[in-house]
């Protein structure tokens, strides 16, 4: 069995794996890396070469699969998971595969590049395995993360079975959807997994991630002691659709209409209520068409902003976000003292994440706002979720991924406390490397 490390593998982002078993290949997730296209914001991704995007780090560089792909899995909906699906998958002749909700993302990212696929695309259940070749199946294990319809994948072979957990958490009281599968995953771990490829994003983070619950309680207290007079907006990640359910239901503890804004809150919000994943409440509205947005809010402040709770794009101060937009009074609605502005996701720790936030929270502070931070759970797994992963997969070897070089060493770290030693069956890959288990 040989793993390559396409992307990934020394960053947060741009994941992308090859695994060979005899000649056949099987891809999981084509993602782009996010700080990247911030950093090249004036590129049009969607319209740009995959040679270019190659060169300049938004995408993985596929040159380095080999064998016959027999398939694309898409593990779950995020961008840094299959943003790049349209920049590769009409290079293979493989059926594109994932859950209903995954799979109905990538193709709207194959659409968006106005590039035609003739690929194959199967929606699986979580919970189904799928044969994919003679002696290769896929299994779709259940697992909860800030998106609907996450799986942890097992690639069963003659050689083994490899367990590729990249992204996770383990979360007993889910918003939306079930619990993670921990029966199956500790019948793996008695059957015997021959690797895991597992992320690192939290894995020095102590203690156990909690649960969504308590990003719902906290948005529930900050909306109770709102100020009844003032503007009131609430930011965060518009894939969470979770957050998104808890926000719109709290809104009526303020006595407020939820109204949300953006094109990305259109897109992952608008299907996941479609599919009949999600359920706002009857009073809620969803804008992203750009010209819609401007009139809305011109329209919230003549009948009154008080009436009112946002929910908008922009938590990182992305320049194109609604946030950053009403910061910048590119908007009739603008920010006014004693305004307040929750931000229910945390800063993601990279240089322009963090520059782009402090002049976001610096601009709105000078015009008056009130800024509470902190009404947030990650959805990644913390240093003893990975320890209970371990405990229950046993896995014979182990390859950190989704981090950089840190946070790919903690692991290592972790997981030599449980009797592991590097480069016998821990690997540390980089991009472009692989190794054969």
């Amino acid at each position: 069995m040989e793993i390559t490390a396409v992307g990934g593998y020394e960053e947060v982002g741009r994941n992308m794996t090859a695994v060979k078993i005899g000649s056949d290949t099987i891809i999981i997730d084509m993602g782009v890396r996010l700080d990247r296209v911030m950093i090249h914001e004036d590129t049009d991704i969607t319209k740009t070469k995959k040679e270019e995007l190659v060169r300049i780090g938004i995408i993985p560089d596929d040159s380095v699969v080999r064998g016959n792909v027999k398939a694309v899995v898409l593990t779950h909906g995020h961008l840094d998971h299959l943003g790049a699906v349209s920049k590769f998958i009409s290079k293979y002749n493989a059926p594109l595969i994932g859950t209903q909700y995954t799979v109905e993302l990538a193709k709207r990212e194959i659409r968006a590049s106005s590039k035609e696929s003739r690929n194959p695309v199967y929606a699986i259940e979580e919970g189904e395995i799928l044969q994919v070749t003679p002696e290769i199946s896929l299994e779709f294990i259940r697992a909860t993360h800030s998106i609907p319809q996450t799986i942890i994948l097992a690639v069963h072979s003659p050689q083994g079975t490899l367990v590729y957990a990249n992204d996770f958490k383990f979360d007993d009281s889910p918003i939306i959807g079930e619990k993670t599968d921990y029966a199956r995953l500790k019948h793996l771990g008695k059957e015997g997994v021959k690797g895991l490829i597992v992320e690192t994003v939290r894995v020095s983070e102590e203690g156990r991630t909690p649960s969504e619950k308590n990003a719902q309680k906290l948005i529930e207290d900050n909306l109770i002691r709102s100020d009844p007079e003032r503007g009131l907006i609430v930011t965060t990640f518009s894939s969470h659709i979770a957050r998104i359910s808890s926000i719109c239901n709290s809104a009526k503890i303020a006595d407020r209409t939820p109204i949300l804004l953006g094109r990305s809150m259109e897109k992952f919000v608008g299907l996941a209520e479609r599919m009949k994943i999600l359920e706002l409440p009857e009073d809620a509205h969803l804008y992203g068409n750009p010209e819609s947005v401007k009139k809305i809010l011109h329209s919230i402040v003549k009948d009154g902003r008080e009436k009112y709770l946002l929910v908008v794009t922009g938590h990182q101060g992305e320049p194109d976000a609604l946030l950053t937009k009403i910061a910048n009074r590119k908007f009739s609605y603008q920010i006014e003292i004693d305004d307040q502005v929750i931000f229910s996701a945390d800063v993601i720790p990279n240089p322009m994440n963090v520059a782009n936030r402090y002049a976001l929270e610096t601009k709105l502070k000078i015009q008056g706002a009130r800024l509470f931070k902190g009404a947030h759970v990650s959805g990644h797994a913390s240093r003893e979720d990975h320890y209970d992963l371990l405990k229950m997969l046993q896995p014979e070897n182990i390859i950190p991924c989704h981090g950089d070089l840190r946070m790919l060493s903690t692991y290592a770290e972790l997981a030599e406390n449980l009797g592991y030693e590097l480069n016998k069956n821990i690997y540390l890959l980089r991009n472009g490397q692989r190794v054969e288990i």
